[in-house]
């Protein structure tokens, strides 16, 4: 037996073992637990800039690793192929928020565990990991957090600013502070409880101070 007859009679052969119905339930089921989490992350984001191609990416990615883990779990010889092929493979894209990370394994779990023939458990799984998600993100642990920027003339101006900052809000934290010719500018990280920010207004109406201007913060800080 020459090389050959083993690669016509064996490897092609087991390349076409595969059910076609097998296969069509499991993209189905893929598709439509995709489009689950693509839910759930849209109902759940919170970052700054909402990404629809990642959105739309994490159901492809269900897809492509449910068809991965099929033709690897029927052949042997092409799970070995796989995995070389993947290993030379390199992303470069860039995770922007934490919670990302999270829908990205939970695409590729359920992939692999549909995949793997294991549908009940990609179901039961996926609606849990839904619901926690979507009670964590709607509940509010913290008071809203924000960036407060002043520009002031003189020592003065910025002490009673700094007073009427702290009487006003539960927390501030001064993150910077700039000296030079044309006054100082005071960066400040606050919190409220509540989304009521008339007490800008006020710093702003103080004598001295040339300007106030808040933003939403994220929770980062690079200094």
């Amino acid at each position: 037996m020459t090389f050959s007859d083993i690669f016509k009679s064996s490897f092609l052969e087991s390349v076409t073992e595969f059910s076609a119905i097998d296969t069509l339930i499991g993209m189905a089921f893929a598709l439509v637990i995709g489009l689950f989490i693509f839910v759930i992350y849209k109902k759940t984001f919170s970052g700054i800039m909402y990404s629809t191609g990642f959105a739309m990416s994490l159901v492809g990615l269900s897809m492509v690793t449910t068809l991965v883990i099929m033709a690897v779990t029927s052949n042997v010889v092409l799970s070995l192929g796989m995995v070389g092929a993947l290993s030379i493979v390199r992303f470069r894209a860039a995770i922007k928020e934490p919670m990302e990370i999270v829908f990205l394994f939970w695409s590729l779990a359920v992939g692999i565990v549909i995949g793997a023939g294991m549908i009940p458990l990609a179901v039961i799984g996926s609606v849990i990991i839904g619901v926690i998600l979507v009670a964590f993100s709607s509940r509010k642990f913290h008071n809203t957090p924000y960036i407060l920027i002043v520009n002031c003339d003189s020592d003065k101006a910025e002490k009673e600013a700094v007073d009427l900052i702290a009487g006003s809000v539960d927390k501030y934290v001064v993150k910077s502070k700039t000296v030079n010719a044309s006054g100082i500018e005071l960066t400040a990280e606050i919190r409220v409880n509540d989304d009521t920010t008339d007490f800008v207004n006020r710093v702003n109406e103080i004598a001295g101070v040339s300007g106030a201007t808040l933003v939403t913060f994220n929770g980062e800080y690079m200094s």
